[in-house]
């Protein structure tokens, strides 16, 4: 069995990024469990509160996606959310096929957005990227504060995309932000920003410029924590004619 953080490519992935727990000891032994127990040990992923056995894990053999996400992801909470990065990757290659920019709400060190630019070769795009974060956090501020938020990570998100002159980085409240640089047409739009009222706010603004075939993710959609993101936002795609789709990593899909 693999040591808590490992990467061992194609068959298991075990990483200690969980959440909401006290101690990872119980969980390591669970999964130590579960592996003793499968005929054949393999297809097991386990990180950022999910644990699956038996599936493929495909995506492990996307070299280009590996290689940016190996590229980027430093962090254990980072490394543990590759699911959700492969969602993200998905998602966006598939919006390839419509009219529209790609927009990021809580881009926070621009990791996501960074290794999406990377898979299709965004920098050599006729598009734009369109980032947006308040990168710093007080008391005052409605989402609860991240390790590396600070008054100099906006300029760190900048120079991380400094060579990609179609990445638009806007630094504000969501959804205010969103008068001083955005997009008319979307393809792909990714939302994260922990707040259900700045979520609302975003698609009260962007939603209608999503294109048809256009993609929309919603990060914190199906975590426990952000319930109130889940109820207000399947009201609001309700009253629209959308139902969002819950996926095991969490977040929702939408596809306009």
């Amino acid at each position: 069995m693999p040591a808590l953080d490992d990467f061992v490519h194609p068959t298991v992935i075990v990483s200690r990024a969980f959440y909401g727990v006290t101690n990872l000891a119980p969980i390591k032994t669970a999964v130590e469990g579960i592996a003793e127990a499968m005929i054949n040990p393999h297809g097991l992923f386990v990180g950022d509160n999910l644990i699956t056995m038996g599936k493929r894990l495909g995506f492990l053999d996307d070299k280009i996606l590996m290689d940016a996400f190996l590229r980027n992801a430093e962090t254990v909470a980072e490394r543990g959310a590759l699911w959700r990065i492969v969602t993200l990757v998905w998602a966006a290659r598939t919006a390839l096929r419509v009219e529209g920019d790609f927009v990021e709400c809580g881009c926070y060190k621009g990791n996501s957005a960074r290794i999406v630019s990377e898979v299709v070769g965004f920098a050599d795009m006729p598009r734009h990227y369109y980032l947006y974060d308040l990168f710093q956090h007080d008391e005052s501020m409605p989402h609860h504060s991240m390790l590396e938020h600070s008054e100099t990570l906006v300029d760190q998100v900048r120079a991380r995309f400094s060579d990609m002159s179609n990445v638009t980085i806007t630094q504000g409240r969501v959804p205010d932000s969103l008068a001083v640089a955005a997009p008319e047409k979307i393809a792909f739009m990714h939302l994260d920003l922990n707040n259900a009222d700045a979520e609302i706010g975003a698609l009260e603004v962007l939603f209608d410029r999503i294109s048809p075939g256009g993609i929309l993710i919603l990060d914190d959609f199906g975590w426990m924590a952000y319930q109130d993101q889940m109820i207000a936002e399947v009201q609001w795609m309700l009253k629209r004619g959308y139902r969002i789709l819950e996926l095991p990593t969490g977040q929702g899909l939408v596809i306009k």
